[in-house]
């Protein structure tokens, strides 16, 4: 049994409230660790340390910044495979699918590393008879982060790496079902050379999020979580005058055109509803065959993959899929999967009894597949977030472009076609942030940026990329003409 603790000012320090979370191991159920809920008076000093390390940061050069982050680069890639197990550990996901999701991660902090491009200003001369304009982006002090159990060490990084390079301090409250990860890279940080107080991590529950929304001190909030908290997030934060990124559900579509070549399709929908036990807010979790026969062919390729997902503990070098988090997703989950059956969807595998010899108090769940599902069900209308794939059967092209924009959420989608003409037209009529054509997780590399549409985003800027450097900066214009050019009298006209 181990105990997490925050890290303030560089310094690991155990909280003193008196509350704790435990810490389980999805593939056993057993409690493997303990967490400690920060006070308000713990998240207050970790934002005092941050405030009082700002002004020295902010005034750091950004090449210098950048040769940390470098630095840091280089130990997070000496050290995937620890923080891989870490993931493992606590979520659950194989070593492969953790290790995925550090080289993710590691691709944000090699575009955090070209800060002194990223944050040059602009220059004019002679906008006016003698007078010259030049624009910067300047820091804006404090800034926050709140980060999910299914990404924990990706999405923070996605975050803190661009905000810190721009000249701002973090504070990271990472999910309390998984801290141990994000507690791991923001120490890597601190080996690399960042400053004692520039990062600072505290874990809670709601109360921590309530006092980092609340504080007048931290300046921006980012998030990743579920549409429900996001909204929240958003309200309460811009109500205290923050600037507010808030990355909410999905619900991801993936139209298959009859042209499609089936077995890839299939094996696409294998790994993106699949893979990390549908754990992930890209994830594909419904396949949209145009047409009946489509529809059969591609039920008949996805059903024998199905029922031979190889599913075991993050230690199985062979496992496909893992564990969900906990045992209430797990309840959840399984009574979604009842819904589906009760409202009449065609169950075409069931995962509810998976039992795996060894780690029957594990949170395993086999996958499964539905068909036949229309849109007024539950388990087309809710983000399941686990194994669970459901097939509808439009007629046409324009129905699924229909359906999909119908949806309440627009994080991800994606159409498999060898029809350019489909494809240009998908592309430019589906109302979703992040679209692939033959790409089924269509997750933007780190120099582009990361965002949804409808109620999968709250706030006007994207994550990471070059919207996180609009987001975590603002821009200050200054305008100049030295005495000799200036005119003599007053005007009072509006300048032009």
């Amino acid at each position: 049994m181990y105990s997490v603790t925050n890290l303030i000012d560089g310094e690991a320090v155990a909280s003193q409230s008196g509350r704790e979370s435990a810490i389980f191991n999805p593939a056993t159920g057993e409690q493997i660790g303990t967490l400690g809920l920060s006070s308000d008076a713990e998240i207050n000093q970790a934002v005092a340390c941050a405030k009082a390390a700002f002004p020295a940061w902010a005034a750091t050069p950004p090449a210098k910044r950048a040769r940390i982050m470098f630095a840091y680069a280089a130990l997070v890639r000496e050290r995937a495979d620890d923080i891989a197990r870490e993931i493992s550990r606590e979520h659950g996901k194989t070593h492969d699918d953790a290790l995925g999701e550090v080289a993710r991660a590691m691709e944000v902090i090699e575009y955090a590393c070209a800060a002194p491009e990223l944050l040059k200003g602009e220059f004019s001369r002679n906008v006016g008879p003698g007078i010259d304009t030049q624009s910067e982006r300047q820091p804006l002090g404090v800034v926050a982060g709140i980060t999910p159990f299914n990404f924990p060490a990706m999405v923070p990084m996605w975050m803190f790496p661009m905000a810190i390079v721009c000249g701002n301090t973090f504070i990271l409250k990472p999910s309390e079902r998984d801290p141990s990860a994000a507690t791991f890279v923001c120490q890597l940080l601190m080996e690399a050379g960042l400053p004692k107080g520039v990062l600072n991590v505290v874990h809670g529950d709601k109360s921590a999020v309530d006092c980092l929304l609340d504080h007048p001190d931290v300046k921006a909030v980012s998030f990743v979580g579920s549409t429900p908290i996001a909204k929240y997030v958003y309200r309460r934060g811009t109500d205290s005058a923050k600037r507010v990124q808030a990355l909410g559900g999905a619900k991801n579509h993936m139209i298959v055109m009859p042209d499609a070549d089936m077995d890839q399709a299939a094996d696409a929908l294998m790994g993106a509803g699949y893979g990390s036990a549908g754990e992930r807010c890209m994830a594909v979790s419904v396949a949209v065959p145009i047409g009946e026969d489509t529809a059969d062919k591609l039920v008949n390729a996805l059903k024998p993959k199905v029922e031979a997902l190889k599913i075991g503990p993050s230690t199985d070098e062979t496992a496909e899929m893992g564990p969900v988090i906990t045992a209430e997703a797990k309840d959840r989950i399984s009574g979604l999967i009842d819904s589906g059956v009760a409202q009449g969807a065609d169950l075409v595998v069931d995962g509810r009894g998976f039992s795996l010899q060894g780690y029957e108090q594990g949170y395993f769940l086999g996958g499964s597949l539905f068909d036949k599902v229309s849109p007024e069900m539950d388990i087309y209308k809710t983000e399941i977030f686990g194994p669970v794939l459901s097939i509808l059967e439009p007629q046409s092209f324009e129905s699924a472009v229909k359906l999909i924009n119908e949806h309440e959420y627009g994080n991800g989608t994606a159409i498999f076609t060898r029809n350019g003409d489909a494809a240009r037209k998908f592309s430019s009529a589906i109302e979703v942030g992040m679209v692939g054509v033959n790409v089924p997780i269509p997750v933007p590399v780190a120099f582009h940026s990361f965002g949804g549409w409808k109620r999968s985003s709250f706030g006007s800027h994207g994550i990471y990329g070059p919207e996180a450097v609009h987001f975590y900066t603002r821009l200050k214009t200054t305008t100049t003409r030295w005495p000799e050019g200036i005119p003599q009298g007053a005007v009072f006209t509006f300048p032009s």
